[in-house]
Formats: C-alpha cells, sequence, structure tokens
C-alpha cells in the first residue's frame, strides 16, 4: 500500500526520483499513464494487469468507454527505475502534467500519483475546503 506526500524535483532530461519508501512496492519497472486531474498515475505491474482487466471489461459500444480507455492506454508507458531511483517521464506526460520542476508525489492506496507541486497545492486548497462534504457525501463508506 502507498501513502504519504513527498516533494522532489524533474530535472531539464525528465527524470523524477521516486522516493524509497515507494521503489520496493512498485519495482523496478512500472507503469506511469495521465491520470485524472491533471496528474500522472504510477502502478506496479500486478496492479496495472487488474487494473488492464477491468478496462477489457468496459463496453466498447459505449462512447466513454472508448474516450476513457484510449485516453488511459495512450499515454500508457512502461518505466524503470535507474540506480539513483529515477524515473524518465515522458515529455507528453510530463506536458499533460504540467511538470516543470518542483513535484510531489502522493502515495494513493495501490498506486502513486505524480503531481506538478503547483497544480497539487491548488488542488489540496480547494479540496481542504470541501473535505467535510466530501466525507459526509462518504459516509456509507464507514469512515
Amino acid at each position: 500500500m502507498f501513502m504519504g506526500e513527498y516533494q522532489h524535483t524533474i530535472d531539464a532530461k525528465g527524470r523524477l526520483i521516486i522516493p524509497s519508501k515507494f521503489r520496493e512496492a512498485l519495482g523496478n519497472s512500472f507503469v506511469i499513464t495521465r491520470g485524472l486531474d491533471n496528474c500522472l498515475f504510477g502502478y506496479p505491474m500486478n496492479e496495472w494487469r487488474k487494473l488492464e482487466e477491468k478496462l477489457k471489461d468496459l463496453p466498447m459500444t459505449k462512447k466513454d468507454a472508448r474516450a476513457f480507455a484510449r485516453f488511459f492506454f495512450s499515454g500508457a508507458t512502461e518505466v524503470e527505475l535507474d540506480k539513483q531511483g529515477r524515473i524518465n517521464i515522458p515529455s507528453n506526460l510530463a506536458a499533460y502534467a504540467k511538470l516543470e520542476k518542483e513535484c510531489v508525489i502522493l502515495g494513493v492506496s495501490t498506486k502513486i500519483e505524480i503531481w506538478s507541486k503547483a497544480l497539487w497545492e491548488e488542488y489540496f486548497n480547494e479540496a481542504e475546503e470541501s473535505f467535510n462534504d466530501i466525507a459526509e457525501n462518504l459516509i456509507g463508506f464507514d469512515f
């Protein structure tokens, strides 16, 4: 399980250090792709395979299912950790997530999220204001 928030910088070559606490669970290679809210999602290979199976079951006769599958899979790429614990983020994914210098890497249960620090702060501040309302809407999940 991934949890926590870490700040790192992406260098001019698109390399980003993955927090040491995440490296073992991610393995030497894992998949990153476009996520929701303009961040990137990172999945260990076993979680990626589970997700892939679920997405295969989407009804491709539905326009939204086709659009989501295209969006998700077209951005997916397998990345490998180098000896310094860095990955190279492809330029198309860095542009999507607006990664420039300062980044935030979050542990979110079965995946990691990679955010531009500015976008994360903006998202966090908005979500923080409505956190109680969000929690109330999830009351059936026994929080």
